[in-house]
């Protein structure tokens, strides 16, 4: 009786969140579960920066994927080692293997609360040769990725060229704050260098171009602008969220996709492989540059009470990380799946709103115009943030996690 009753009640609940009947006895897969996991440590409990997460989540991911694909009997290439692994061998403890050994390296402080949710994973899995086999092949993807990025330039010391010269950055109001110089002068996970999709620059200060610009995000940027409408500044706030909705989007479509365990793995390792490669690629394009913001290129020359829509971030303006992290993503889905009209949504606690896109295309688009909107970079910046994400993703997808 108690049984019928549970299962009721679980049917009840599914309807009214409107998940079909038949996911009622599905298992999450390994690698979606260990994704939300690695969110949890690295940035609700870690706190780790928007421009800092990608390398922790390529980590995870990129061990998760060497992992299990060795397990598959390697169809595709593996991106560090192929592990020995036997098919047979449990991928739910492969992943769990991979992820939490990484994870424990990064956040040693965090040991119990992952030691639970390795625990967790390991306690649905059936003792034996499968699961020991799992174990060991995760295990040993996770060592050879955490050998691979030591020394890579992570939270080295390094500064940003502040300055006072026309066009040139400086530490923005209300914070003062200057981090994330280290990011462009880290060793990528798979471009040769970051330098490698170097653009022209910002347009001239003495330009048309430049002077469009500036009059564009002064309008439209304002805190209190009164051209921006409603739902502007909601999509603002929705992509400022510091969780990064794409974490959410590719979670959800994996999902909705009913991808496999192998599939899943793959497709993580290559977004967020490529995410961080594209943000290395973009803050050596800040660093060179060191184009000053909005707010401090109003306030120098028309209005020295202005002030953005957002908190801008801590460092220089061009080329936008948000641009270049968000094109690297669609881009990396968009092939992936063959196909660009995929839809899909997210939730923002920040915007307290859900947005819904009908294609990943349409999803780049908005957030090109959301930066200017929010009043944290110019359309120069948020442009040519696009075409790096795009270029990085590129070669990513053509170098690596290819079929055999």
């Amino acid at each position: 009786m108690a049984r019928r009753w549970y299962a009721l009640v679980l049917a009840v609940a599914l309807i009214g969140i409107g998940v079909p009947a038949r996911a009622a006895t599905a298992r999450p897969n390994p690698v979606v579960l260990w994704n939300s996991h690695a969110q949890q440590a690295i940035y609700e409990v870690a706190k780790q920066a928007p421009y800092v997460a990608p390398r922790s989540f390529a980590m995870v991911h990129g061990a998760i994927y060497d992992a299990v694909n060795a397990i598959a009997g390697t169809p595709y290439e593996p991106y560090l080692t192929a592990p020995r692994g036997h098919r047979g061998d449990s991928l739910d403890a492969a992943v769990a293997s991979a992820a939490y050994r990484v994870l424990l390296s990064l956040f040693p402080a965090q040991s119990a609360s992952l030691d639970q949710m390795y625990a967790d994973a390991l306690a649905t899995i059936p003792p034996g040769r499968a699961r020991n086999g799992g174990i060991r092949a995760g295990a040993d993807a996770a060592a050879a990725m955490i050998a691979a990025r030591a020394g890579d330039g992570a939270f080295a010391g390094k500064t940003w060229n502040a300055s006072a010269a026309p066009g040139q950055w400086r530490p923005t109001p209300p914070t003062l704050a200057a981090d994330g110089a280290w990011v462009g002068d880290m060793r990528p996970f798979v471009i040769p260098r970051g330098d490698l999709f170097r653009t022209a620059g910002p347009p001239a200060l003495t330009s048309a171009a430049w002077a469009r610009d500036l009059a564009e995000v002064k309008a439209l940027g304002a805190v209190a602008s009164t051209v921006r409408t409603a739902d502007q500044t909601s999509a603002a706030i929705w992509w400022h969220d510091r969780r990064l909705t794409e974490w959410e989007i590719k979670r959800q479509v994996a999902d909705r996709q009913h991808l496999s365990t192998l599939a899943a793995a793959r497709f993580f390792a290559m977004a967020e492989i490529a995410n961080a490669d594209s943000l290395i690629a973009c803050f050596n394009e800040k660093k060179h540059w060191n184009f000053w913001r909005p707010v401090t290129a109003v306030q120098a020359t028309s209005d020295p009470s202005w002030l953005p829509l957002l908190v801008t971030p801590p460092f220089p303006d061009y080329t936008s990380g948000h641009t270049c992290s968000t094109s690297t993503i669609m881009y990396t889905m968009r092939s992936f799946f063959g196909r660009d009209d995929i839809p899909f949504s997210a939730y923002s606690a920040d915007a307290g709103t859900t947005r819904h896109f009908r294609s990943f295309s349409s999803a780049l688009d908005e957030v090109v115009e959301a930066r200017i909107w929010g009043g944290v970079h110019y359309r120069s910046a948020d442009v040519q943030g696009a075409r790096i994400g795009n270029g990085v993703a590129k070669y990513v997808l053509t170098h690596q996690f290819r079929r055999r």
